[in-house]
Formats: C-alpha cells, sequence, structure tokens
C-alpha cells in the first residue's frame, strides 16, 4: 500500500499533464472548436474509461445476438494492433495480424454481419452504409474516447473489481479520462460481476457509481460455455473433465478468468503475456517445450477465444507437434432483472430513434 502510493506521487506529475491534455480536448470539442459527427442511423458504441478488461467484446457479443434476429447490425473497430491501415472489411479468412484479434473473432462468430475496421469511425461509418445501406444500427468498439463521432447511446462498461471510481488517470491508475468523463454515458454496465450479489451491495456501488439522471445502471457476469479444441469447435472438453490445466493469455485481466476455471480443475502453469500480444515462433517453441516435459498426462492447453484467433497463426506448428489447445468461449449474462430491463432499453432507444 505504501509503495503504491509512493509511485502514484512520483507519478502525479505527470498524470496532472496528462489530465490537462485530455480535459481541453474534451473542452474543444463540448464547445464545438473540434467538430463531432452525428449519423441518421442508430449507432451504438460499447466502451470504457479505463485501459482494457472490461469485458467489451463478450458485451458487443451480447447486442448482436439480441438486435441480429430483427434488424440489420453491423460492427464498427479501430483493429487494434493489425497491420493494414485505412478502412478494411473483416472477411472470416481474415487474419488477426491484417484486421485485428477482436473483429475477426465477430466476423468468426457471426459470419453473416458486416465487420468492418478504420481508425477513423466518423469516415468508417459511411463507408458501411455506402456499401451495405440496409444496415439499421451499427456497433462500435471502443469508442468512448472517439469524439469525432457523437453515438446516439453511449454504454460504459467498468468492472466490478475495479470500478471506475476508484481508479486513477494515467500514468498513475489505468484511466484514459477522468472519472467525470463518465457523464457522458446514458447506460454504465458494471461487469464480470459474482453470481450473485446482495441488494446492499448493489445500492452501495450505485451510490459510490452515483448515476447521473439521465443515466441508466446495470450489472452484468460471464457465463463460460463448454471449452473447444481450437482447430475443430465439434471437438469439446468440459472443464470437469480436465484434471490440469495450462492456461495461455494475451488479454488485459485473467483473475476472474481464474476463478471460473480453479472451480473445476488444477492450473498448472500461467503463461502470460501483455493484451493483444502476437505470439513468437519462440515463444511456440517454448510452449512446446513446456508440453513435452509435462508430468501430468491429463493436462491441456486452454486459451481465450480473443487469444485463440492469434494463435492460429500457428496453425502450421501446432498441429504438426500435436499440442492440444482448447478454448474456453464466453457469453454475457445479466444479473437479477437486469437482462429483461436491459434489453428494454435497448429496444426504446431504437424505437423512438428519430433521424
Amino acid at each position: 500500500m505504501k509503495q503504491n502510493l509512493f509511485s502514484r506521487i512520483l507519478l502525479s506529475p505527470f498524470a496532472l499533464l496528462y489530465r490537462g491534455l485530455i480535459s481541453l480536448r474534451n473542452i474543444f470539442y463540448e464547445a464545438g472548436l473540434l467538430k463531432s459527427t452525428s449519423f441518421n442511423i442508430p449507432v451504438i458504441n460499447i466502451g470504457n474509461l479505463s485501459l482494457g478488461g472490461t469485458g467489451k467484446t463478450p458485451h458487443i457479443e451480447y447486442l448482436i445476438r439480441v438486435l441480429q434476429p430483427y434488424l440489420n447490425v453491423a460492427t464498427l473497430s479501430r483493429g487494434y494492433k493489425r497491420k493494414s491501415k485505412g478502412f478494411q472489411w473483416v472477411n472470416v479468412n481474415d487474419t488477426a495480424r491484417a484486421k485485428g484479434d477482436e473483429p475477426l473473432q465477430f466476423k468468426s462468430k457471426f459470419p453473416s454481419i458486416p465487420v468492418a475496421v478504420s481508425e477513423s469511425r466518423n469516415i468508417g461509418i459511411p463507408m458501411i452504409l455506402a456499401q451495405y445501406p440496409q444496415t439499421q444500427a451499427i456497433l462500435l468498439d471502443d469508442a468512448f474516447q472517439h469524439r469525432a463521432v457523437i453515438p446516439g447511446l453511449n454504454i460504459l462498461l467498468t468492472e466490478y473489481s475495479n470500478l471506475f471510481v476508484d481508479d486513477y488517470i494515467l500514468p498513475m491508475g489505468r484511466l484514459r479520462e477522468p472519472r467525470s468523463s463518465y457523464e457522458r454515458a446514458q447506460v454504465i454496465i458494471v461487469s464480470k460481476c459474482p453470481n450473485e450479489i446482495d441488494p446492499q451491495e448493489r445500492l452501495n456501488i450505485e451510490k459510490r457509481i452515483n448515476p447521473l439522471e439521465h443515466q441508466s445502471l446495470f450489472f452484468s457476469k460471464y457465463r463460460y460455455l463448454t471449452p473447444y479444441y481450437i482447430f475443430d469447435r465439434r471437438i469439446t472438453l468440459p472443464l470437469q473433465n480436465i484434471e490440469n490445466i495450462i492456461l495461455i493469455s494475451a488479454i488485459a485481466s485473467v483473475d476472474y478468468l481464474l476463478e471460473h476455471i480453479t472451480e473445476y480443475a488444477s492450473i498448472q502453469n500461467i503463461i502470460k503475456y501483455e493484451d493483444h500480444h502476437f505470439f513468437t515462433e519462440f515463444e511456440m517453441e517454448q510452449i512446446k517445450k513446456i508440453y513435452d516435459n509435462l508430468e501430468e498426462k491429463n493436462t491441456v492447453f486452454l486459451t481465450t477465444e480473443k487469444d485463440a484467433m492469434r494463435l492460429v497463426l500457428h496453425r502450421e506448428f501446432l498441429l504438426r507437434n500435436n499440442i492440444p489447445i482448447f478454448v474456453l468461449p464466453v457469453e454475457v449474462e445479466f444479473l437479477d432483472d437486469d437482462k429483461a430491463a436491459f434489453d428494454d432499453y435497448i429496444q426504446q432507444y431504437l424505437l423512438s430513434f428519430k433521424v
């Protein structure tokens, strides 16, 4: 605790400078000195204030599942760490290196919907509409800080174990904007919650977040599904049938994931990398060495869906060496009566949308 406090004191001048620059940028947008664009189509943004780990991707997938039966929906992402530039369509045979892991995940799970990437969302949206004029709603991935577009609905995620009200701005903490920026959201979702939350605790969290009059607050959690073999979804392996797991992870936070896995199996090792890390050939050789030296027979490698998008770049190596990597799928669920309330909120927004 003392060490963290000391570090924050040392970093406070840099945080103050960063905060000043971000605040000045926001003032320019609010004063109209920097231009923002709105569109005559429902645009829903799913973002956060922190660097990552709040669960944007599963929440976008939740919205796709809710909207797809009734609307022509498309997604638009920046395509973080992709090698391509400018506006690009994402196809099922693309690679994470070319288009980004999260957009590729959307396309692989929902192949019938248009998925695009663009550094500039206010260029990307017209490009989507030009080729798919029948599009009725666009989901923006991680565009809360992209003020050049005015979403019709801003959904802000904050992690249950690390609420934005308890965090600090960069580099003292993980916030990309001051806490006060939450005011731009119409919906706040406390994500990655435990399976059950005491009503008093919900009330305490609500008081700490202090939603404004125009904001609605919801609580969500993850539901993990049956792991499947990375190269064949038809081959599944329930966690309860696995004795030992080696976790391969390059996501922002694994704590919530570990809580689930350890309910069923023993974790022998965690091979951890930075978020969105592209695995190298050397690292693949290290994974092979770990596998070759396993003492426990019933041991498999387990990874996340997002990591799998990058691991398949080494398909030939993994197949040649018979390394068993299984992927743990995840879906978002809302706590208590929040699902009906959230779905109704989205429906009412769409029904009341006016050009």
